[in-house]
């Protein structure tokens, strides 16, 4: 009896060590299995150039859909030149640097905004963050994993670019969000996106929004011309989720360093963003799902970079 009362004791701390991975071992010695733990979906949003008002979508995005009752996280990944903590009048102690040196959990960088929001800043100016590999992006990532409760969206503000960095951050997502405005430059990088994400990570979905259009008209024209292009050289399906027009609302609260969906919801720009978010609201499962709990590995994403 003592022997059978030592292995259960034995087996009970194995299975806390290693997050009860055996659900059958449980249930044979009373113990309880955890609950499934909520599926968390990731949103990358990316643009390729800068300037054309990625985080700015980013911000009002993430704002609109927790002004909508959701758990929203967003994670500025712009890493060494952040500005999402700007954008909102927010102040860090922390940042991405002191997890990774260990000093602090996922859950001490939380930063919380309005309406519910939280931000996980990644600290600007500094150098070592900016030249991070990959190994310790993926850390950074997998680092979600320790949340206690995962939110119902993971919104990712990517670099400008299409480095290797913002490649792996926008593949690991369960979605990729294309900002695109209404300039040849604009449009190059954001194919040049689609290209990469597609040929090297097997993406093969994309949302564009249209930003900083003068009217719906418009924004459709620039959907459909990025649209020809890549329906003809990339195996790819490339949906229009909206546009984001001119408005000098949205320029005065990026000045009051708030989200205009938060300060002037009944702006032009204002419903623009609640028009996105109710967009993500009816998006269906997404066609890639995560290798980790918290959903926001891809298989394609880890088997390209040897995780």
């Amino acid at each position: 009896m003592n022997q059978a009362i030592g292995l259960e004791s034995m087996l009970r701390a194995l299975a806390e060590r290693h997050g009860r991975q055996n659900p059958g071992q449980d249930q044979a010695f009373g113990l309880a299995s955890p609950p499934p733990r909520k599926r968390c979906r990731a949103i990358a949003v990316a643009g390729g150039k800068g300037g054309v008002g990625k985080t700015t979508v980013s911000v009002n995005l993430g704002m609109a859909l927790a002004m909508g009752g959701h758990d929203v996280i967003l994670l500025d990944a712009d890493m060494g030149l952040a500005n999402i903590d700007v954008l909102l009048g927010l102040t860090p102690t922390r940042h991405i640097g002191h997890l990774l040196d260990g000093a602090c959990g996922i859950e001490d960088l939380l930063l919380p905004a309005r309406h519910g929001l939280k931000v996980v800043p990644a600290g600007s100016g500094t150098r070592r963050l900016a030249q991070l590999s990959n190994t310790e992006h993926a850390a950074v990532i997998r680092a979600f994993d320790d949340l206690v409760s995962p939110p119902d969206y993971l919104l990712v503000d990517t670099a400008a670019g299409v480095s290797d960095n913002v490649a792996m951050f926008a593949a690991a997502a369960d979605d990729v969000v294309l900002v695109v405005c209404d300039e040849p430059a604009s449009l190059t990088d954001a194919y040049a996106m689609l290209k990469v994400l597609s040929r090297d990570f097997g993406v093969r979905r994309f949302r564009m929004v249209a930003n900083m259009v003068r009217n719906l008209g418009e924004a459709k024209q620039l959907h459909q011309k990025l649209a020809r292009v890549s329906d003809r050289f990339l195996d790819v399906a490339l949906d229009f989720m909206g546009m984001v027009p001119n408005d000098e609302r949205l320029r005065q609260a990026i000045k009051r360093q708030s989200a205009v969906v938060d300060l002037w919801p009944s702006s032009r720009s204002g419903q623009a963003f609640k028009q996105l978010a109710g967009a993500v609201d009816t998006w269906g499962e997404p066609e890639r799902l995560g290798l980790d709990r918290i959903a926001f590995f891809s298989r394609q994403a880890a088997v390209a970079n040897g995780w």
